[in-house]
Order: structure tokens, then sequence, then C-alpha cells
């Protein structure tokens, strides 16, 4: 892979990750003008760069959190965040390989209808019923925590982007849609930790042979990320999730034309 399509890339993993619109997607576009380029473990590898961009970004949250549970012995935010984290962690520790080689999981079909589902639930979701309010993820109750983790865990299908089932989650567990951000952002940090974790210790190799590649890509996942993680708070303090959703119809749109195409 040529710099220049990491750098693309990385852009576009940084961005995607955090902006509910599916980094899969996207990924699946570019990989098609870029004649398939994107390797698998590259793409699992430039996601050290966007889990930095969320510890730095919500570095004065992740230091209260240890606070809270050291100094305070607050457990329940840590609590709810592995709560959330469960189903996703599980799921893709014991089925990785069965996901990774499952065609469904790879089908670009698989991406336009998530891409579509999740796009009409987000410019509808002001409008369906949800749970009482709360304040904010430690106000969460144990089970309303684990169902935002049942959207994670479906979140590894493709197309259906994590902080867009998360979020959604959020907003129908009572969370205001800043506040179903900050916590999908939060509970999707021990993931991303597990997913780095394992990926170093079994395919660290990859790294030396290509170590110029992922380190550029990163760096610019990372610089996009942090962009990303900014807007996306800015916006929803005063927006809903509406123009996502049509976002992620259009794209479907296209992705669909692509594949007539080919």
């Amino acid at each position: 892979m040529v710099l220049l399509e990491a750098i693309l890339l990385g852009i576009i993993q940084g961005l995607t990750e955090f902006i509910p619109i599916s980094s899969s997607g996207h990924l699946l576009i570019a990989q098609y003008f870029l004649n398939g380029g994107g390797e698998r473990l590259f793409l699992e590898f430039v996601n050290i760069g966007t889990m930095l961009a969320l510890f730095i970004f919500f570095r004065k949250k992740i230091w209260q959190i240890l606070l809270d549970v050291f100094k305070n012995k607050n457990y329940r935010l840590a609590r709810n965040i592995l709560l959330t984290s469960l189903p996703a962690g599980l799921v893709g520790f014991f089925a990785a390989d069965f996901i990774g080689t499952t065609a469904f999981f790879a089908s670009a079909v698989t991406v336009v209808f998530t891409l579509s589902i999740v796009g009409v639930l987000m410019i509808l979701v002001e409008k369906l019923p949800k749970a009482s309010p709360v304040a904010d993820g430690e106000k969460l109750s144990g089970v309303r925590a684990f169902v935002i983790g049942l959207a994670q865990m479906i979140a590894l299908i493709p197309g259906v982007s994590r902080s867009g089932a998360t979020i959604l989650a959020g907003r129908f567990s009572g969370l205001s849609p800043a506040a179903a951000a900050e916590y999908s952002f939060l509970a999707s940090l021990p993931i991303m930790m597990g997913v780095t974790v394992k990926i170093l210790f079994t395919d660290f190799d990859y790294v030396t042979a290509n170590l110029m590649v992922v380190l550029v890509s990163n760096i610019f996942a990372f610089a996009a990320g942090l962009l990303a993680v900014g807007f996306l708070m800015r916006y929803l303090a005063k927006h809903s999730l509406a123009v996502f959703g049509w976002y992620r119809l259009v794209l479907a749109a296209v992705l669909a034309t692509i594949l007539l195409l080919q």
C-alpha cells in the first residue's frame, strides 16, 4: 500500500469511526476506488489512532472515572461501561474468526441494508417512544447499560456503526443526544483497547513489515478522530441524529449503485 492510500484510509477511519455514518461503508467505497486497497490487518491497526484520539479528548472524564473508583468508591459509571462493553467483547473474543471469515459480514450488500435500516432509525428516533430521561451514563440502570451493550454487539455487523448503534440505544434508554454520544465513546474504549492488545500480540509482524504505512495512517486517523469527536459532541448538544440518518441513506444508494455497476 502506498502512503497516499494509507493517509486517505486513515482520514476516513478517523472521521467515520466516531461520526455515526459507518466507517465500514466508507472504507468499502474507498477500497473500490483504490482497486481493493486496505488490507484487513491494516484496517485493524489504524484503529489505534482513533482510540488514542478518544483518550485525549475524554482525558478529564476518564481521570474522573478513575478517581471515582479508587478514591471516592463510586463504581456506578465504571460498572455501566463494563456492562455495555460485555456483549460485544465476548462475541468479538469468541467469534472473531467466524465474523472475519463469514461472507455475510464481508458483504457489501449487508452494508447497504444496515446503512439504510440504521439511517431510518436515526431519522425517526425523536418521534419514537423512549425510556424515562436520565442525565448521563452514571444514572443509567444496569439493565439499560446492558441493552446499550447489545446494540454495540449488533454493531459488529458492517454498516451498522458502533457509535450509531450505541447513540441510538442511548437515546432509547433516556439519554439526551449529547449524553448518549459521550457514553457511547466512553463505552467503546474497553472494546478498542481489547482489540488493540489482541492484534499487537498476534499480528505484530505486520507492523514491523509495514511500519511507515501503519504509523502515517494512525497519525492521520488520530487527527481526524479528534476533529470528529469534537464536532459530534458540539453538534448533538443542539441537534438530533436525523442529518446523519439522511446521509446514511444517500451513502447506501451510492454503494448500491457501485454494486450494480460492477
